[in-house]
């Protein structure tokens, strides 16, 4: 058993067993799959899913591989910031600032889980610009979105189809459709949209 500043050292592997399923079930495998991947077998995977077990180094260091992650990201980072994994809360003060250009349209964009290093959801607010971009800059990408107008009113264009939502609208798709969105009511227009992949 670890104690004094060893505990407060693997701190951060409480978080573990939550992150392990995480990336697994965002890479579509199941444990006979990952265990195919690592060497490891199914029963202890699933062990190390649960919290029963805690990994050795060299199974840390497979399992990072086997996800395509470092293994800070895998095992956090042993400060307090290792808390943002289970629960990550982002003040209004604290959120990050994005901005995308596409051929003279500008979305502005703030991050509401960027602290959060695994995620199944990318939740973030969008002010859309007033003209659409180029269609040639709009790019599918997998999973599904949903869109909820907080302010303002916006015009999405999802495949072929166009809508236009007001504020408490909201719009659930295929994000795999070619699709944007802009500012159509006077003031500006925000958005609260949550991708998942």
């Amino acid at each position: 058993m670890l104690t004094g500043r060893y505990r407060v050292l693997f701190r951060p592997m409480i978080d573990l067993p939550h992150r392990l399923r995480t990336l697994r079930r965002q890479q579509s495998l199941s444990l006979e799959q990952l265990g195919e991947r690592t060497g490891l077998t199914k029963s202890y995977l699933s062990k190390l899913e649960r919290g029963l077990s805690e990994p050795s180094i060299s199974t840390v260091l497979r399992l990072a591989e086997a996800y395509g992650v470092g293994v800070s990201q895998l095992v956090g980072s042993g400060d307090d910031a290792a808390q943002d994994e289970v629960v990550s809360l982002v003040r209004v003060a604290d959120r990050e600032a994005l901005q995308r250009r596409d051929l003279g349209s500008e979305y502005h964009y703030e991050s509401l889980a960027g602290r959060r290093k695994v995620k199944a959801m990318e939740p973030f607010l969008v002010h859309p610009p007033r003209e659409f971009p180029d269609a040639s800059a709009v790019f599918p990408h997998p999973g599904e979105e949903f869109l909820l107008v907080l302010k303002g009113a916006i015009e999405v264009q999802v495949g072929e189809r166009e809508f236009r939502l007001d504020a408490g609208d909201s719009l659930y798709f295929d994000s795999e459709l070619p699709h944007r969105m802009r500012t159509v009511s006077r003031g500006a227009a925000e958005v609260l949209v949550v991708a998942a992949h």
